[in-house]
């Protein structure tokens, strides 16, 4: 818990004849895989029969050329890459999820985080229903097959279900012959949708995964809106649209999303350069470099080097062949992971005074070992800069951040954080301005986390502690 993450990333495509569907989902979900490394899947509807294949682990490592041959053709498919917010991690969390009921089958694959997800999954449970993961998604499946009973068709379940769940989700859904993409009211997770030249359909939770398979972006999905895909074409809901003001997460521009995306008509990158400028505004200093942690701090620290006239440097090399599943060997401490990870230059920084960028501090134990490398490597100052406010309050719609226990800035001052974590001065990005980094106007992002002002009602129970499940694992790893 050393970094703030995001829960999920989803993709679909409908294609208007078969074919191998599931290779497009494969590469989307590849240039989605910064979105969730704990699990994948892939489900294939071939007229109306169903294939899934879904496991822990990355998608190249999950989704085997045997897997593929499995797979099958097809002219629908979904997919799902995660990182658990609500739930455990493992395999009987993994997503799609895939219901057969008397009306069909239905897939589902979900970014975000109900609020009221406790209250619906106890009410289902006492009428009967036999939950088999602890995720909200199996809640929002239920709720949507529980109406589909008694709709006349999917979408028009989904509408009916959108009145009761409540929270962030952006979905794909696949029944037997549509593909529906759902975002909700207030837009908190991107959704965007673009076309092939075949004609085939593409939804994902960014628009990188739309390059990635050589779709052009037509545009973002709206809050609260639905798009039916089938063999007439496309057609959009809006019953749900406009009746709150649209609160999207500004995390995803300051760190989830990549910066090769553009997200609800503005470019992450952009967003972050703008970051980095409004640092140098606020928080001035004396320096001869700028250098920022791979790989969401370089864009922030091109701007503050912009707009302070400092020049920037490429301060670290980051080891291209870890990812979030690197274990150590033997009993390695800490710093020797660090180091394995990033590597300071020492000609960049040796007898300078830097400013640091990074993108958050969490609990400020990787921050001070990022500083304790630069320290070693020779830097004379060393200046921390962050391109989002301190982290104050729990987030309830697809961060986990779910307690204030392990947020060091709930605990100390920006004076003490500076000194615990080693480095000769600190400043954060300004609420303020971080609502402004997409260049619109103020108040169409959630900024609760920072803030503690939540564009919805809060959940009164909540299913689990992040921080409290992390350090238990470790503890159990340690014995």
């Amino acid at each position: 818990m050393n970094k703030i993450n995001e829960e999920c990333g989803v993709f679909g495509i409908f294609a208007p004849e078969k074919r191998d569907v599931a290779s497009s989902v494969y590469y989307g979900l590849y240039a989605l895989q910064h979105r969730g490394q704990e699990s994948c899947g892939i489900v294939v509807n071939d007229d109306g029969l169903f294939t899934s294949y879904k496991d822990t682990g990355l998608i190249n490592d999950v989704v085997t050329p045997e897997v593929m041959d499995r797979l099958g053709e097809g002219n629908i498919a979904v997919g799902h890459v995660r990182y658990g917010t609500t739930g455990t991690d493992g395999r009987l969390n993994c997503q799609p999820i895939v219901v057969n009921h008397i009306k069909g089958s239905m897939a589902l694959a979900h970014n975000g985080n109900l609020v009221n997800s406790f209250e619906l999954r106890r009410e289902l449970e006492m009428q009967g229903s036999i939950f088999h993961t602890t995720s909200d998604t199996e809640v929002i499946s239920y709720i949507i097959t529980k109406e589909r009973l008694t709709a006349p068709s999917i979408e028009q379940a989904v509408n009916r279900a959108m009145d009761k769940i409540k929270g962030a989700y952006s979905l794909v859904i696949m029944s037997p012959s549509k593909l529906i993409a759902v975002r909700d009211e207030n837009g908190f997770r991107p959704l965007c949708y673009g076309q092939t030249e075949d004609g085939s359909y593409v939804v994902a939770s960014e628009s990188c995964a739309l390059d990635a398979v050589s779709a052009t972006f037509i545009r973002d999905i709206k809050p609260g809106e639905i798009l039916v895909f089938d063999r007439d074409g496309v057609r959009s809901i809006t019953d749900h649209c406009d009746r709150v003001k649209p609160s999207m997460c500004v995390f995803e521009y300051i760190y989830f999303a990549r910066p090769d995306s553009v997200i609800d008509g503005c470019s992450v990158h952009l967003a972050r350069v703008r970051a980095g400028a409004f640092l140098a505004l606020e928080h001035p200093v004396q320096a001869d470099v700028v250098i920022g942690v791979p790989d969401s701090g370089l864009d922030a620290a091109i701007g503050y080097s912009r707009q302070s006239g400092i020049p920037y440097g490429v301060g670290f090399i980051k080891n291209k062949y870890i990812g979030r599943t690197f274990i150590s060997p033997g009993q390695k401490s800490r710093e020797d992971k660090v180091r394995i990870k990033l590597n300071p230059i020492s000609e960049v920084v040796k007898g300078k005074r830097v400013v640091l960028i990074d993108d958050s501090i969490v609990r400020g134990t990787t921050s001070g070992r990022i500083v304790k490398l630069l320290r070693d490597a020779g830097a004379k100052e060393i200046h921390m800069r962050v391109s989002a406010p301190p982290f104050l309050n729990p987030c309830y719609y697809g961060t986990d951040i779910d307690s204030r226990d392990g947020l060091i800035a709930c605990h100390h001052t920006v004076e003490e954080i500076a000194e615990i974590i080693g480095a000769d001065s600190l400043g954060y990005l300004s609420v303020e301005h971080v609502s402004l980094l997409t260049g619109k106007k103020d108040g169409c992002y959630c900024t609760a986390c920072f803030s503690g002002s939540y564009p919805t009602a809060v959940p009164e129970k909540t299913q689990k502690n992040r921080f409290e499940q992390k350090i238990s694992e470790r503890k159990e790893q340690e014995q």
